[in-house]
């Protein structure tokens, strides 16, 4: 049965960017594919195979559930690391799956290690600090007792890594924010550090970090959106860009979102398009209904200002977007028949709808869009 739109990710398009990435990184840097959001809407069962083939070793996720197929997709050939939830009934099984994860409180770390001791084993923890983005973290009052606890229960608590995350390193705006958690994370890993506390592993940087800040690299980065082929922000791209007296944009988008003409008519000028009264043919005009709507990911925002590509051509959106349908004006390529390719997402011929222009047109960011891909959506690989 034929989909109502497909996702094709690109193989050579992600073994570019992983090795863009590698030469930013250095070879002595890990690189964590961060794989939540359904691996930003790549599809997690498709795109951490993928990943591995590229080099990839080692998997975020924000949660157990996504750790749990991350550890399907990949056979156990790649180290997870859990980020964000984890329940407590969840820790035995992360623990005998040597499963890594952050740690931020101390209820989550007092359940670790009696949890860690029932099974007489080692847990793999990460010490997330809190360092100015007041989300999840051990602030500095903490950091002593933190250190005790570790100490006193080596055997089961393997402080494997010391972390944070920052308060927005895509953005100019929030430089003097990035440069004071900078600061307090080397402060409180040092204070760690006396008190007999040396996880191997310091990790801070996301992909806006690890490019606008090089000295967040350290011993691993937590690579999102730049593995895609998206920069985090257009500020990101252009200051790597004049920093680095660049042309041309280094990374490759793995992703192509395609559909096709479900149907073709003719409507008469003065007439209405779709739902409502937002849409009145001017003249008379053809247009295309494309099976794909904002169930599909396709925001009802782009009512009137979305483009698809069809026959080589960009064109607009026309009327309300709705739950399954949208409307393209192809009055300019009068030869187009149901069945024709079209481009959402992707290039063609020479023309390219990127996700940033999703971006600029609905106000949502380019995760916001990519995460909002619906699973059932068929994803394939291309060479």
């Amino acid at each position: 049965m034929k989909s109502n739109s497909t996702l094709e990710l690109s193989a050579a398009a992600l073994r570019s960017n992983i090795s863009f990435l590698r030469t930013m990184l250095g070879e002595e840097c890990i690189l964590s594919s961060v794989v939540k959001g359904n691996a930003y809407g790549h599809g997690i069962e498709v795109y951490t195979p993928l990943a591995l083939k590229s080099g990839i070793k080692h998997f975020s996720v924000f949660n157990a559930v996504e750790a749990e197929r991350v550890l399907r997709a990949t056979e156990g050939q790649a180290e997870i690391m859990i980020m964000g939830l984890i329940d407590n009934a969840d820790l035995e099984w992360a623990i005998v799956n040597n499963i890594s994860f952050f740690v931020f409180d101390f209820e989550r770390l007092q359940a670790t290690l009696a949890t860690a001791k029932r099974l007489k084993r080692a847990a793999r923890i990460h010490i997330e600090l809190e360092t100015g983005f007041n989300r999840t973290g051990f602030g500095r009052n903490d950091l002593q007792a933190v250190a005790d606890l570790i100490l006193q229960n080596g055997e089961h608590l393997n402080a494997e890594g010391v972390c944070t995350h920052y308060a927005g390193a895509e953005s100019v705006s929030n430089y003097l924010r990035v440069r004071n958690q900078i600061r307090t994370y080397g402060e409180y890993v040092q204070i760690l550090a006396d008190a007999g506390v040396k996880p191997r592993l310091r990790h801070t940087a996301c992909s806006a970090a690890a490019i606008t800040y090089p000295e967040t690299r350290m011993d691993l980065v937590r690579i999102g959106i730049a593995q895609y082929g998206f920069w985090p922000s257009r500020e990101t791209l252009i200051g790597y860009l004049t920093s680095n007296k660049n042309t041309e944009d280094p990374l490759r988008r793995v992703i192509t979102w395609k559909s096709n003409v479900m149907t073709t008519k003719t409507v008469r000028a003065g007439e209405f398009v779709g739902y409502g009264t937002t849409f009145l043919a001017e003249r008379d005009m053809s247009i295309a209904i494309i099976p794909v709507g904002y169930s599909e990911g396709f925001s009802r925002s782009l009512s009137n200002q979305g483009r698809v590509l069809i026959k080589g051509h960009r064109i607009g959106v026309i009327g309300k977007v709705n739950m399954n349908m949208l409307v393209a004006d192809i009055s300019s390529i009068p030869d187009t028949q149901p069945g024709d390719e079209v481009i959402l997402i992707g290039n063609q011929q020479d023309l390219s709808i990127s996700v940033s222009s999703f971006s600029e047109l609905s106000e949502q960011l380019n995760y916001e869009l990519l995460t909002r891909l619906p699973q059932d959506i068929p994803r394939t690989v291309i060479g």
